[in-house]
């Protein structure tokens, strides 16, 4: 992976466009069938380097802004069941490395959520390099990861009738990014 390889590649700071990315997650419930949430506040910044493999990325995440559609889960989500927002407001990711992988990009770096951090490997696709009709240019890029939440300490749960757990272990996080050059 070179710049040469990577049409329109251009070393420099890029910052999220909100209005064009989506940050979720899904998790399995009641063992038949998944809950998807999104968050609604975050940043992201990506230092590309001359030498893309030597960039970084860092994303800030805002966990009290979860939405999932359900104001009755959102607020269960904002307790210390979950997510603990007072206590722990954000959610972070660093990046420590990029690779490629035939196709894909994996990014790894280190996820931080309630106070732990542990290592995580985002698998993802780079979308490509464009210059909107206002002459701004735009990156964008898509991964995803699946963390076991206990390793965060999100552990609770509640029996299901039928046997089971009303919650899965494993969460998917989803990322579908589009970041500006600055100039």
């Amino acid at each position: 992976m070179t710049a040469d390889t990577i049409p329109g590649y251009r070393a420099g700071t890029w910052v999220i466009d909100p209005t064009h990315t989506e940050i979720g997650f899904s998790v399995r419930h009641l063992a038949i069938s998944k809950v998807r949430g999104v968050f609604e506040r975050f940043d992201a910044t990506v230092i590309a380097a001359e030498n893309p493999a030597e960039s970084s990325v860092t994303v800030t995440v805002e966990v009290a802004s979860i939405n999932t559609n359900n104001a009755d889960r959102d607020a269960h989500l904002r307790t210390n069941d979950f997510f603990a927002p007072e206590q722990y407001p954000t959610m972070t990711f660093v990046s420590t490395g990029l690779r490629v992988d035939g196709d894909q990009f994996l990014l790894d770096g280190d996820l931080t959520l309630r106070g732990v951090t542990k290592p995580i490997t985002l698998k993802g696709e780079f979308g490509g390099i464009a210059t909107d009709p206002w002459g701004n240019t735009k990156a964008a890029a898509s991964g995803t990861a699946v963390i076991n939440r206990h390793d965060f300490g999100v552990s609770w749960n509640a029996a299901i009738e039928t046997g089971g757990f009303l919650l899965g272990d494993d969460v998917t996080l989803t990322i579908d990014a589009q970041f500006a050059l600055q100039a």
